[in-house]
């Protein structure tokens, strides 16, 4: 897996690059995020992670989020950041961030984190298996919304949003358990492949974006239901509410 570590602490990204060199990876580095975003448009193949930190010389990390999430929203981007606040995990998941580690960080739960990551990309971008009705190419919701899992497109009427890798997995798999009561922990451990190094604040930063995509009034959802105390339960074509008689 290619990797681009965006870093400005010159010790820790030259740490951060010779540890993920032992695990094979191949590994460039960025100190801001202006040359970050250059050398992801001219990399040559594409790089498939992005490490990236918040606080840059330049251009934000939250910008540079932005800007490589708009020129290929197959890409993984885990933050890693100094920043500890809800606000914080909630605005780089806005931006398009796939998984958040705070700083100070364990290198063990870093390292599983890319194992994760790199696991999950082979099984959406490895094989070329046949439709099935587990592999649906594409996902209607409701009367106007269509989920294309091949493009990572999401069709609201006549816009065209691009999803996430995370957010088109974390959609496929509610499409795979539809109207089933899913747990925050079986989210997490069957979407990122991790249940104990999260809270559960990722998962909900996740539906309350996809509600405000996808709802037709994300304050009352239809289609993305809480369970309260327990996580989730997706409904894809919910009954019509009927009209009181006269």
């Amino acid at each position: 897996m290619k990797i681009l570590v965006v870093e400005d602490e010159d010790a820790l990204a030259k740490g951060l690059k010779f540890n993920f060199e032992l695990e094979g990876y191949e590994v460039a580095l960025a100190g801001d995020g202006v040359t970050a975003v250059r050398m992801f448009e001219a990399a040559e193949p594409s790089f498939e992670l992005i490490v990236l930190d918040l606080m840059l010389p330049g251009m934000s990390g939250y910008e540079v989020c932005k800007q490589i999430r708009q020129r290929d929203p197959r890409v993984s981007i885990l933050v890693l950041s100094a920043r500890t606040l809800s606000e914080d995990r909630a605005m780089a998941f806005d931006c398009g961030t796939d998984q958040y580690l705070s700083k100070p960080f364990a290198l063990p739960e870093l390292l599983s984190r890319i194992r994760n990551i790199e696991e999950r990309r082979r099984m959406l971008f490895g094989g070329a298996e046949p439709a099935s009705p587990e592999t649906s190419r594409e996902l209607r919701i409701g009367k106007d919304v269509v989920v294309n899992f091949d493009r990572f497109e999401l069709h609201v009427k006549d816009a065209i949003q691009t999803l996430t890798t995370m957010e088109t997995q974390l959609l496929r798999y509610f499409a795979q358990h539809e109207d089933r009561v899913l747990s925050r922990a079986q989210l997490m451990q069957d979407v990122w492949g991790d249940s104990s190094t999260f809270g559960s604040r990722t998962i909900d930063n996740f539906v309350m974006r996809l509600r405000r995509l996808i709802e037709p009034d994300p304050a009352n959802p239809r289609h993305f239901l809480s369970v309260r105390g327990t996580g989730y339960r997706f409904v894809s074509n919910p009954a019509e509410p009927t009209e009181p008689p006269a």
